[in-house]
């Protein structure tokens, strides 16, 4: 080969700066987000529960507004009923902001964490926080 050196130190090079956000991050961990819910509008509730439990909430939110914004945009239906019965009204700002007002330290902290960056406020305006 007649630059067979300079070809294969380019190759390496190539292969080191393709390989180097892998490498560089091996052995560090992101610490796992610890969501806040402890909001004053959350505070005033007499039971501490949300639409629906805990896992299932962490799990599936995004599915169930996902069909909370097709059961009202499509069907007109403003009624969500729970898996223990209890009836809410389908807004994200009135119903799940209203008691998840922390925004930063409840939704942002695990979408950062899972790198996922939501929709909702392409229509919805975002909740302004209070500087405290």
């Amino acid at each position: 080969m007649y630059n067979g050196i300079k070809i294969i130190i380019g190759l390496l090079i190539f292969a080191a700066l393709v390989t180097f956000p892998f490498y560089s991050k091996m052995g560090k961990a992101t610490a796992k987000p610890d969501p806040k819910v402890d909001t004053p509008e959350i505070q005033k509730l007499a039971e501490k529960k949300c639409v629906e439990p805990k896992e299932f909430m962490k799990t599936e939110h995004m599915k169930m507004l996902n069909d909370w914004r097709d059961t009202v945009v499509r069907e007109g239906n403003l009624i969500y009923v729970s898996s223990d019965g209890k009836k809410y009204t389908i807004s994200l700002q009135n119903t799940c902001m209203n008691c998840h007002s922390n925004k930063k330290k409840f939704c942002d902290e695990c979408h950062n964490y899972s790198a996922v960056i939501p929709y909702c406020w392409d229509c919805h305006i975002e909740p302004k926080e209070n500087k405290t």
